[in-house]
């Protein structure tokens, strides 16, 4: 494990809580010696991420089409920085930089980002970890209608458990001994972790 992918907004949200919960994503990330791969913004939730990571010391790498880095939106202090030519390749390039994805609040681009990487693992494209970090409920309709598709039988078991999901009262982590999934817990009976993300 070595390089997570955040998805979040390019906006900060009207809550405090967002970005709050975005520095400490990045910074975590950082004292974990693991770098962070986002959609290489300087503005939002993306830019908060960025910032405190390369604060804490992490590599930072950031994928952003032409097209925006022409509207100056691209952020210039970045470890590194690939330029590519369309949203496509650009999900492509995060996903492929990768080792693991987790999600912030955001907007259509960030459920968009999420359910691709989410599909492919359930067409076993990857195995690699998807979770989400559900700060001050953001998410607590989508999570609530993941369990009504499940319910209705529009999406099964095996596939639910393609992502997880925690507060900022739980905790994260990825097992050096099964990267196949993002777990979450609230504490005793973890094993050793390559990446716990304290988020209280």
């Amino acid at each position: 494990m070595n390089r997570v992918c955040v998805f979040c907004g390019s906006s900060t949200g009207v809550r405090a809580e967002y970005a709050g919960a975005a520095a400490e994503l990045g910074t975590l990330i950082a004292r974990r010696g693991l770098d962070l791969v986002y959609g290489g913004g300087h503005v939002g939730l993306m830019g908060v991420a960025a910032d405190a990571a390369l604060r804490a010391g992490a590599e930072v790498i950031g994928v952003i089409t032409q097209a925006l880095k022409d509207r100056e939106v691209a952020h210039d202090g970045l470890s590194q920085l690939h330029v590519v030519r369309t949203m496509h390749e650009r999900k492509a390039r995060m996903a492929e930089l990768s080792d693991a994805f987790l999600v912030l609040p955001g907007g259509i681009g960030t459920l968009e980002e999420l359910f691709e990487v989410y599909t492919w693992g359930q067409l076993g494209e990857h195995t690699k970890p998807v979770g989400i970090l559900n700060t001050n409920g953001y998410y607590d309709g989508l999570i609530s209608f993941l369990h009504t598709m499940q319910a209705e039988g529009f999406l099964n078991v095996s596939t639910a458990r393609c992502c997880s999901w925690a507060t900022r009262r739980r905790r994260f982590w990825i097992s050096s001994t099964d990267t196949s999934r993002l777990r979450s817990a609230s504490g005793s009976g973890r094993p050793r972790c390559d990446l716990l993300l304290r988020v209280q």
